[in-house]
């Protein structure tokens, strides 16, 4: 007889949601991969942190608070903003 391959026990994040730590760890992980990814972008097009801030009509001060991945106080159109400058476009999705 063959044993099935596959997990044994539950998911990460069937132990994240029995600690109750499921949403805020969700929302920072995020937040997270979106600065990298616009600190991504801003590289490849070659824009320093003011000239970003300049194209989307901001300080200096705002865009380090968008950049910074422990902050998640960041509205949604401000991200939009920031990824229209890149060329980008930012999607959200409910799954």
């Amino acid at each position: 007889m063959t044993k099935k391959k596959g997990s044994i026990g539950s998911s990460f994040d069937d132990y994240l949601r029995d600690q109750g730590t499921l949403e805020e760890t969700t929302s920072t992980a995020v937040k997270r991969v979106l600065a990298w990814q616009l600190e991504q972008a801003m590289a490849k097009e070659h824009m320093s942190k003011n000239q970003m801030a300049k194209a989307m009509k901001t300080s200096r001060s705002q865009l380090d608070r968008i950049l910074d991945p422990d902050n998640e106080k960041i509205q949604i159109d401000t991200l939009m903003s920031a990824a229209k400058v890149l060329g980008r476009e930012l999607r959200i999705e409910l799954v």
